[in-house]
């Protein structure tokens, strides 16, 4: 698989990866990786919640805010 970049983008690339010490490729690769990673968790999350919401699992909407308010001051 080939990613066409602009030499702009292809120059940022260069730098941060001569930052991080690694080959431009490499960084490539694993920003894809855990781009990859993070997609598959959160569809699995977003699937376990399907499946919540059809058996019925649901919280008040008071229960949410709480739980966003507690998420929101850590």
């Amino acid at each position: 698989m080939e990613v066409q970049f602009t030499p702009e983008q292809e120059a940022r690339l260069g730098q941060i990866a001569s930052v991080e010490g690694v080959a431009p490729a490499r960084l490539m690769q694993d920003a894809a990786l855990l781009l990859i990673e993070d997609d598959e968790r959160f569809r699995a999350g977003v699937r376990r919640g399907i499946d919540q919401a059809d058996r019925g699992m649901f919280i008040d909407e008071a229960e949410m805010d709480a739980r966003i308010a507690r998420m929101l001051s850590i």
